[in-house]
């Protein structure tokens, strides 16, 4: 996962104004809290994974259901965090999920809590997941071809996958969120996946794909961008441009055959949003970071077991945040992807 550079203590927060939200230097405002919970992962995702699976982290070193629980309450009630967003690597490879969203729907009940996840499982589940207070749910799916599934993931699992997404419409998480990344080789059956979560009752949405693979062999020269999945697509739908209806979400949308059905792609390169990121990250370790992008982690976990008052790691964590990048800086002449991966930062 590499050695990103790891801070304790008080972050500066020269210059930053009294508020208790999560601002920073740029005027940007963190209100989305994305949660790792694990490193393991059922798939091997070329895009995410290694073939052997990341470093296993200590059970000692992985935040506690109580830690989870106490951080999110904080972010929620001292931070102004709006929504919670549980990923793993894979989070149904904990057995305790359940307890998670319990644990913070009991403290923050009217804080929408997600999770991304590869639905592998998810159909045995889904009931149990919304009746703890799962909001929604993001499943990845890139491809609804069985041998491209397996060779993407490394693993012949599409069957599982589309239950989990059918399960969790049923268990009342519809619509179910359907996230693709961009690749060359599913790229041509992107219509087939369009029309798929289109008959499904689920919205899909494009990711372009970003330097954050376990193998680095990602080339700006090489990705699919919006603009070749636009004209793909474009081919077999009428689509008209609608943009986004939040400044902070990721994802422009359009009509699909004049709506109301839509179809959104999230140009993390491309067209990249970072002038109105609304992140905070945690990850499966306690470490906190500002940008997907930054290999600078504050260690919560570390604050949190040495005895830390809520006030002290609120301020850590505004911080945290005071002190965020502009922006990834992937089109940048020296631009270095971060030392973790996908899978090991999250979502």
């Amino acid at each position: 996962m590499g050695l990103p550079t790891v801070r304790s203590g008080l972050p500066s927060l020269e210059g930053r104004p009294e508020t208790p939200l999560l601002v920073d230097r740029f005027g940007r405002t963190a209100r989305d809290l994305r949660v790792s919970i694990t490193e393991k992962c059922s798939l091997r995702c070329t895009y995410c994974m290694p073939e052997e699976g990341l470093p296993a982290i200590p059970r000692d070193e992985l935040l506690t259901v109580d830690e989870i629980v106490r951080l999110v309450a904080l972010a929620v009630r001292e931070l102004g965090i709006h929504e919670v967003r549980f990923t793993g690597g894979e989070p149904l490879m904990r057995r305790d999920l359940e307890r998670i969203i319990a644990g913070c729907h009991e403290q923050v009940p009217h804080t929408p809590l997600a999770m991304t996840t590869n639905g592998i499982g998810l159909q045995h589940r889904a009931r149990g997941l919304v009746d703890a207070g799962l909001s929604r749910v993001n499943v990845s799916l890139d491809t609804v071809d069985r041998a491209g599934f397996a060779e993407l993931t490394r693993r012949d699992r599409l069957d599982s996958t589309l239950s989990g997404i059918r399960a969790a419409n049923r268990a009342g998480l519809a619509p179910v969120k359907v996230n693709a990344v961009l690749m060359r080789q599913t790229l041509a059956g992107a219509p087939d996946l369009l029309r798929w979560c289109l008959n499904e009752g689920c919205e899909l949405r494009f990711i372009e794909e970003m330097p954050l693979d376990a193998d680095h062999e990602w080339a700006r020269a090489n990705m699919v961008t919006a603009a070749e999945l636009l004209d793909v697509l474009g081919r077999h739908y009428d689509l008209t441009a609608i943009g986004r209806s939040d400044p902070a979400a990721p994802a422009e949308k359009w009509l699909v055959d004049g709506g109301p059905a839509t179809v959104g792609i999230i140009a993390t390169v491309t067209r990249k949003f970072c002038d109105s990121c609304d992140r905070t990250r945690l990850t499966a370790d306690g470490m906190l970071r500002s940008c997907l992008f930054s290999d600078q982690e504050f260690d919560m976990r570390q604050a949190l077991r040495s005895g830390a008052a809520d006030a002290e790691l609120a301020r850590i964590w505004r911080g945290a945040m005071w002190n965020k990048w502009a922006g990834h800086g992937i089109d940048a002449a020296g631009f270095v992807p971060p030392e973790r991966t996908m899978g090991a930062i999250g979502g």
